[in-house]
């Protein structure tokens, strides 16, 4: 990792192809606090997860056209009332022709509700608290929790829903994993447990040195390189 780039000079390549310092600050996200993320209720994590699983190799605009129907037929993700469903009554909700029919897919609903009521239990708390209270320098092992004990959520899945809930977290988008290895920061899978390490130490270094937070340092690597010019 020598010679990576210091967090000024990702500032000024992302003002430089974005067109200045307001520009850049206007695309950079913002992440829900501790509070915000603990307030949130479960059926929400549930609620974002099944969606990120059902965008997931597919058009995220038909996903978000149907959602309200999503919500409808999963009783807006009730997690107790899910439980207690039938599996015969998620073969029937995976037919309706309101959602998206894949019954691979809807099956996870059902797994990730037991995944966060298994959590719950094991932690003693709500689980926007579990997710509120994990450290924000190993945000990896959170990934890779979900990973482990959800369905579905690896990859990219479950850390573009955290982002998408409010969580402070970096991305492998294509653009971030781009630079990670032009800068021999990752030399083996973006997904691999070394790499992923890596990629947290680097992103900590940053935010250590700038005060940024790690889902900014994310957007601000990708905003210096890829397709992202100030006339596209």
């Amino acid at each position: 990792m020598m010679n990576t780039p210091s967090y000024d000079e990702l500032y000024q390549r992302a003002c430089e192809r974005k067109g200045g310092e307001a520009e850049v600050e206007a695309l950079l996200p913002t992440s829900a606090t501790k509070q915000q993320l603990t307030r949130l209720g479960s059926d929400r994590y549930l609620a974002e997860f099944t969606r990120k699983i059902f965008q997931s190799g597919f058009v995220w605009r038909i996903v978000n056209n149907k959602w309200p129907n999503f919500e409808e037929v999963f009783w807006n993700f009730d997690i107790e009332r899910l439980l207690m469903m039938p599996e015969d009554m998620l073969e029937r909700k995976a037919s309706d022709p309101g959602i998206i029919r894949n019954y691979n897919k809807v099956k996870t609903v059902l797994q990730n509700a037991v995944m966060i009521s298994d959590t719950e239990r094991r932690v003693d708390s709500s689980f926007g608290e579990f997710i509120a209270n994990w450290p924000e320098d190993d945000v990896i092992s959170l990934w890779v929790y979900l990973k482990k004990h959800g369905s579905r959520l690896g990859g990219n899945t479950g850390p573009y829903a955290l982002r998408t809930l409010g969580v402070d977290t970096f991305l492998m988008t294509v653009d971030v994993e781009t630079f990670l290895r032009n800068h021999n920061i990752v030399d083996s899978g973006t997904h691999s447990l070394r790499a992923l390490k890596a990629t947290q130490h680097y992103f900590n270094e940053l935010r250590e040195e700038s005060g940024r937070s790690l889902s900014q340092l994310s957007r601000l690597v990708s905003l210096g390189i890829g397709k992202n010019f100030t006339d596209d």
